[in-house]
């Protein structure tokens, strides 16, 4: 069947749920439906019938507010979870057809899109992974492509500058971006606000790079082919009109989104000879469509029969199982054992490190890396020491580059993926910078693990620049992240241990620059970072007061009780390393933790938000009230008043 009337399909379903959502944005499929006809007709290798199959190519729709093209592709390919009524129930609660595409939530969905230039670099994750494990387990096993299909939008982010350099000096050349170069936004053209040119963008950061005619599917074809046997990702720049068909409003910025009403829309159905009802596919085109859908199940099936016959097998299935090796807990108490009987004062970025050195022995999925940050991070062990480059992808050492808000992009596109394990290092001010990478993350129940080291003022000299005093209680607010601050080796370990085994949740470890005292003095197999908060040191005396901290204030905390219970004032000391992990635990456990209705005073070289749901109101909070300052950290702590003398001071006035 001709190219056209499978594209028109897209066109017709795409602007018939946006028109009755009165919601959406139909300018990008009906723009970009010919592209996308000719891609999965001969390119993308896929299965239908298993959105899940680990060798598929991935197509990313990194202009996610265009979703209706990726769900109109998904019914007319035959995806059992897209039915016609879901395409009816665009954007309406609780279908499988939301306003931009959510990975989990709709299966053959690769990734969550909707803020621009998110899914670009979550593709180039992807890219790495493929990579990685070609690398390790051969083309038999591993050899696809990730496609992207997004628009000016997204290029305007500064996310994609990082992203596709980051690609361009990997020769990520499995990466193939379609953009959707129609040089129109909500506001109306590009020219208002920009003025790049893309083709010389991408060849400069070392692309292969094509502009072709997006309705000439000719042109587009021999572009894709020439994408193939590149050696270096590709760009192809497919030149079209959005709004494709509509009257009155195509090539314009009101063809961009919203409803176009009854009229345009019966412009849209004349102008691509479309006399159907709304909804309607007639049978011979869906025909077709569904052959699409069914024709990379020959490669599904010869896959198959090469991992059964493969003695590589094994490990790849472990790979993609994402399970933690049975060994991790033995290894871990082990070394948390080893830190109790030889304790000595040190910072939590190197018991992190040391912790990692563990790990990454026993697990090959481990790949991580820096921001340019590496010695500062401690996140280089000697298991992951070869780094990822274009001769070696097999390396599992990942130099990001000063890339933060791609790091963590792409780190998601990794665990996506699957078969890898991402976790990156950088100081905990920048999450700043890579903040909505970490909430996509936690929003796709991802598996990726944030160092952040640098946690307070004990950062120093640096100053109030790089002391982040408001990022663990505003990263805290973020559901689905488990945010850590251990207090020291044993905390640090048992951290790590949680965010390994946390698969549906990711995590970030803040880690102090400074040396801490140990808190933890006698060894438990029980991972007690795993409750959230414990009691770290009862008190001796008769009690009068709780303290709590986390990371480095437990220090504080407890020098603070010493001094308590040499007056006679019986004080507990609680590590809070996890809100959230604690908030999940049985009320009594937490209130029995809490000391019941006993005063209490938390310290946190941080701001007191979130810590009022433990102490109340009324308790007490030695932290910080606005910014740091430059200074020895010793000397900030002392002119912050975040000190054992505080501490006591606020216990004394609530006994």
């Amino acid at each position: 069947m001709p190219q056209l009337p499978l594209a028109n399909a897209i066109r017709a379903l795409s602007m018939d749920a946006v028109e009755k959502a009165q919601s959406g944005h139909c300018g990008l499929p009906l723009g970009f439906a010919d592209v996308a006809t000719l891609l999965y007709q001969e390119f993308l290798k896929f299965d239908a019938a298993d959105p899940t199959w680990p060798d598929r190519d991935r197509l990313v729709l990194s202009a996610g507010h265009g979703s209706m093209l990726l769900y109109s592709l998904l019914y007319l390919t035959g995806n059992a979870d897209v039915s016609l009524d879901e395409i009816r129930n665009f954007r309406q609660l609780g279908s499988k057809t939301p306003g931009h595409p959510e990975y989990g939530h709709t299966a053959g969905v690769e990734t969550t899109t909707g803020p621009l230039g998110q899914g670009l670099a979550n593709a180039v994750g992807m890219a790495m992974a493929e990579r990685h494990l070609n690398a390790r387990f051969g083309d038999e096993l591993v050899n696809h492509k990730t496609y992207v299909i997004l628009g000016d939008g997204c290029l305007m982010e500064g996310i994609s500058q990082e992203a596709l350099t980051l690609a361009g000096h990997l020769r990520l050349k499995n990466l193939i971006v379609l953009f959707d170069d129609n040089a129109v936004t909500i506001d109306g053209s590009t020219a208002l606000s920009d003025a790049t040119d893309q083709i010389k963008r991408f060849k400069a950061s070392g692309w292969n790079v094509a502009r072709v005619d997006g309705h000439n599917m000719d042109a587009v074809r021999g572009a894709l082919l020439a994408a193939q046997t590149a050696d270096r990702p590709s760009l192809i720049a497919c030149k079209t009109i959005i709004g494709y068909g509509a009257p009155k409003i195509a090539g314009t910025g009101p063809a961009h989104g919203g409803p176009y009403g009854a009229e345009e829309i019966a412009g849209i159905r004349k102008a691509i000879d479309w006399p159907h009802e709304p909804f309607v596919v007639p049978e011979e085109i869906l025909k077709e469509w569904r052959k699409i859908g069914a024709q990379g199940a020959r490669h599904r099936e010869a896959w198959n029969k090469r991992l059964a016959a493969s003695d590589k097998r094994g490990a790849l299935e472990a790979s993609l199982s994402g399970k933690v090796p049975e060994g991790l807990k033995a290894a871990i108490n082990a070394h948390k054992k080893k830190i109790v009987e030889a304790p000595k004062a040190d910072a939590t970025r190197k018991w992190s490190g040391a912790a990692l050195e563990v790990a990454t022995e026993l697990m090959p999925e481990l790949v991580g890396g820096s921001a340019d940050l590496t010695g500062s991070n401690n996140t280089r062990t000697a298991a992951n020491k070869a780094p990822m480059t274009p001769e070696n992808y097999g390396g599992r050492y990942v130099h990001w580059g000063i890339r933060e808000h791609a790091m963590a992009a792409a780190m998601n596109g990794m665990a996506l993926h699957g078969g890898i394990i991402p976790y990156s290092g950088t100081f905990l001010v920048f999450s700043d910078y890579s903040r909505p990478a970490i909430r996509l993350g936690a929003l796709m129940n991802q598996r990726v693990i944030h160092v952040m080291t640098h946690d307070s003022i004990g950062v120093g000299e640096d100053g109030p620049t790089h002391q982040p005093v408001e990022h663990v209680a505003s990263l805290r607010n973020i559901p689905n992240l488990l945010v850590f601050r251990p207090a020291d080796g044993v905390e640090s370990a048992e951290a790590w241990e949680v965010a390994l085994n946390s698969t549906d949740a990711p995590s970030l470890i803040a880690l102090t620059r400074q040396n801490l005292a140990p808190a933890r003095k006698v060894h438990t197999d029980e991972n007690l970072v795993a409750k959230g908060g414990y009691v770290v040191s009862p008190a001796t005396k008769p009690e009068k007061v709780v303290l709590l901290a986390t990371g480095s204030e437990v220090e504080i905390a407890l020098e603070a009780q010493k001094t308590l219970e040499a007056e006679g004032i019986g004080a507990r000391v609680v590590s809070m390393p996890c809100f959230s992990l604690f908030a999940a635990q049985p009320a009594k456990y937490q209130t029995d933790t809490l000391g019941g209705k006993l005063p209490k005073v938390a310290v946190e070289a941080g701001i007191r938000d979130g810590w009022d749901r433990w102490i109340g109101p009324e308790g007490g909070f030695v932290g910080m009230t606005g910014f740091g300052a430059s200074a020895p950290y010793k000397a900030l702590y002392k002119h912050f008043g975040i000190t054992a003398e505080a501490v006591v001071k606020a216990a004394k006035e609530r006994v």
